[in-house]
């Protein structure tokens, strides 16, 4: 077999040694564009797990790489002259040109072809390899030749960054955080070899062009630099090598392989540096495609297959982390707003990978810093409450005992809108479970306001009747308090209960912003006119009042996720030509006017949260820019909080989902609104929940899902952080001594697994 390696970096002779060693007689050319002695960048870095991968692999490389590399167990945040150390972080990191001249003199010891300064463009020369390994980087004329094949797409992230060296010496991974009259600089800094440090300076691009920076003028670039950062170079200049301003290429491709031609390393995908993953990214995929050719010597579709198998959602998890880390530094200028220990852990949790829960086990010295500050912040006393889920938070004169929501979720379980016993269970047995505050399913403010035959109503008396026995339960036997969301299904009306085949009822006219159905089977809607809206907003008033006479302590206007009010505020479903219709101004006014009557006759003392859908998830969707004016718009009219969702306005979305996949919009809406905020979206556990409220993504967290089958999740997450709730019930306190003892016991079998798991130091 004879293989062609197109590209001389970490990942694509990683690759040579391990096929060689397993298959002897393979020839294995490699062909690189620079010299043998060249190297772009000045270190790298790789935590324990990944270096523990190269011991398996190939012991040699292993010892010869920890030989030459620097190791840390710190990490370091500095933001002007404040800083803080972490503890528990194992990485480590070597020179990028000693570790290619190390596995350079592997290749050659197990026999590796090297060939240098051979730039290869034109594949035709390599017409009897069986395999062509295409990993010549980011910009890779292979990949580029046959982009459409690969499916590639390459997106330029906004922050421009420097790649610098020092002879300044660390002693932790660092990131200098530099207030300037421009805004914020940081640098992201680590010592590689004694007397040699990698500092990577990056910031906004409105930052860069008001400092003057030019893109190839690496003098300028020095200096500048160099005067800003005086301090953390303490006397040390800075080192260029081709050193030039750049936007972070976020590479992917459709497919890693076309024909013999296999993709490897940044030439097949890209991760930001700020998760240190790009070499290690290169090097076990390297190790991948090696295992698989070794398993398929004489089927190369079949062994690239099962490289792309294996790694491609491992590669895709490391590449949406790399992404959600870049995010909190695109956004470090907003970031920058929190007090200094909050900011820290901000950084410090950015990829999601790390928690609160971590970092306690980590370094508990630092997460008590983070504690201290957030309770001193929200007048809280530490030794009372202990676990920032359980903090109270207050919305004008209503006080919740904890941070935790039940959002509203559809029990489609109403007769011609009237809740019975299956409601009266759901809300009170979740009260009684502990949470700080309930929102109920959306409640339709009229017949033809619900979006199927099952929704609940509060739009006559004897509806009012059942939820006041709801809600005089709740305020009577519980600390619980239970807001109503209240709505008009809009174009989403006549629709089918969920776990029935269709809709099994007489249709009734549909209203909208604009006639546009939500998909094939839904009916055409009418556009709403001045008289439909004076009649809606009378039901809404009515509603409101309606709701008051319930005993709700609090309501929340439904404007989200396509239903009627949500359809004049998306581009998307409204093309009205009126002054209802064209810019977010105007596409307000209904929705507004709305909300301004309904806060009109709610008592003051009690509070309105808005929901609101902060993306549509589909082109030519609603814009950030126009969020940050919905929810600015809301909050100079009154509104208290919003509940921030996305998403469901079309039905050809394509929403991003994972872990706390929406609490991106929660942050950038209350720090940048400034208004209390409700996230959600597979949120699963206490953990979760404390680490967003201590980051200030938000101020309530909204569980959905995970209340259906748990009613009692709040009362297992205080047993599980061993909090002492004066909430619980006199007929239930003698579950305590049960309940308590066996979430301790959890909590220290999943502690010990997350010690397990925890960074080795590999100090020598």
């Amino acid at each position: 077999m004879k293989i062609t390696i197109i590209g001389g970096g970490p990942g694509g002779l990683y690759f040579s040694i391990l096929t060689k060693k397993a298959m002897p007689n393979c020839q294995i050319d490699v062909y690189e564009r620079n010299k043998a002695d060249d190297s772009f960048g000045f270190g790298v870095v790789f935590s324990d797990e990944t270096l523990s991968e190269f011991l398996s692999k190939d012991i040699k490389s292993y010892e010869l790489i920890r030989e030459k590399f620097a190791y840390w167990d710190d990490i370091i945040i500095a933001r002007d002259e404040q800083t803080v150390s972490i503890s528990g972080n194992g990485f480590c990191g070597c020179s990028r040109k000693t570790l290619l001249q190390l596995l350079q003199q592997r290749c050659l010891e197990e026999g590796v072809n090297l060939y240098f300064e051979k730039d290869v463009s034109d594949l035709s020369q390599f017409s009897d390899s069986d395999i062509i390994v295409a990993c010549d980087g980011i910009g890779s004329q292979i990949r580029t030749q046959f982009q459409s094949e690969f499916g590639t797409k390459i997106e330029l992230k906004k922050n421009k960054f420097v790649w610098l060296g020092s002879t300044k010496p660390l002693d932790a991974f660092t990131y200098f955080f530099r207030n300037t009259e421009h805004g914020l600089i940081v640098a992201h800094s680590y010592q590689y070899q004694e007397g040699m440090s990698t500092w990577i300076f990056e910031c906004s691009e409105e930052t860069w062009q008001k400092h003057g920076f030019e893109t190839t003028n690496e003098q300028d670039t020095v200096a500048k630099i160099e005067a800003i950062f005086k301090v953390e170079l303490d006397g040390h200049s800075l080192i260029t090598n081709k050193s030039h301003w750049r936007q972070f290429p976020h590479v992917t491709n459709d497919k890693w392989f076309h024909n013999n031609i296999v993709l490897l390393g940044d030439a097949k995908a890209t991760a930001h540096y700020s998760i240190g993953s790009g070499t290690k990214l290169a090097m076990e995929s390297a190790i991948a495609l090696s295992d698989s050719i070794v398993a398929n010597p004489t089927n190369y579709q079949l062994a690239f297959e099962n490289y792309e198998k294996s790694r491609r959602n491992t590669v895709e998890m490391i590449q949406y982390a790399a992404n959600v880390s870049l995010d909190w530094f695109e956004n470090m200028d907003r970031n920058n707003q929190h007090p200094f220990y909050q900011f820290a852990f901000g950084c410090m949790t950015r990829s999601k990978k790390v928690t609160f829960e971590n970092l306690q086990i980590r370094d508990k010295s630092f997460t008590d810093k983070v504690l201290n500050e957030f309770y001193s912040k929200n007048n809280c006393h530490i030794e009372l409450v202990e676990v920032p889920a359980f903090s109270k938070f207050k919305l004008r004169d209503l006080e919740l005992q904890n941070r935790i929501v039940m959002s509203p979720m559809g029990q489609y379980s109403a007769e011609d809108g009237l809740i019975n016993d299956w409601h009266f269970q759901h809300y009170t047995s979740r009260a009684i479970g502990g949470l700080g505050l309930i929102l109920t399913e959306m409640t339709a403010i009229s017949e033809t306001g619900r979006i199927t035959l099952g929704c609940a109503g509060i739009y006559n008396e004897n509806q009012i009747v059942e939820w006041k026995k709801i809600n005089n339960f709740i305020h009577q036997n519980t600390q619980s308090k239970i807001g109503i969301q209240l709505g008009h299904s809009g174009r989403k009306g006549c629709s089918k209960i969920p776990w029935e085949e269709k809709f099994d009822g007489t249709s009734w006219e549909l209203l909208s912003a604009s006639p546009i159905r939500f998909n094939e089977n839904s009916l055409i809607p009418k556009e709403m006119t001045l008289s439909d809206m004076d009649e809606i907003i009378s039901q809404f008033v009515q509603a409101t009042i309606n709701a008051n006479k319930a005993g709700f302590d609090m309501i929340e206007l439904q404007a989200h996720h396509g239903f009627l009010l949500a359809s004049f505020l998306s581009p998307l479903t409204n093309i009205r030509t009126d002054e209802f219709g064209g810019n977010i101004e105007n596409r307000l006014k209904f929705p507004l006017r709305v909300f301004n009557e309904m806060r009109t006759v709610f008592p003051k003392e009690k509070p309105m949260s808005v929901r609101i859908s902060a993306s549509d998830w589909a082109e030519n969707g609603i814009s950030e820019e126009e969020v940050f004016t919905i929810a600015t718009a809301f909050k100079t009219a009154g509104a208290d909080i919003i509940n921030v969702s996305t998403g469901n306005t079309v039905a050809h979305q394509k929403p991003q989902t994972g872990r706390m996949w929406q609490v991106p919009f929660s942050d950038a809406i209350r720090n940048t609104v400034h208004i209390p905020t409700i996230t959600t979206g597979y949120i699963q556990d206490i953990d979760q929940i404390n680490t967003i409220i201590l980051n200030g993504k938000a101020d309530l967290v909204a569980l959905g899902r995970p209340l259906l089958l748990d009613p009692n999740f709040v009362r297992n997450a205080q047993a599980y952080e061993n909090f002492q709730s004066d909430d619980i019930p006199n007929q239930y306190k003698a579950g305590i001594t049960h309940l308590y003892p066996l979430k301790t016991s959890e909590r220290k079998q999943m502690e010990g697994m997350k010690k397990a798991l925890k960074p080795k130091s590999n100090k020598k």
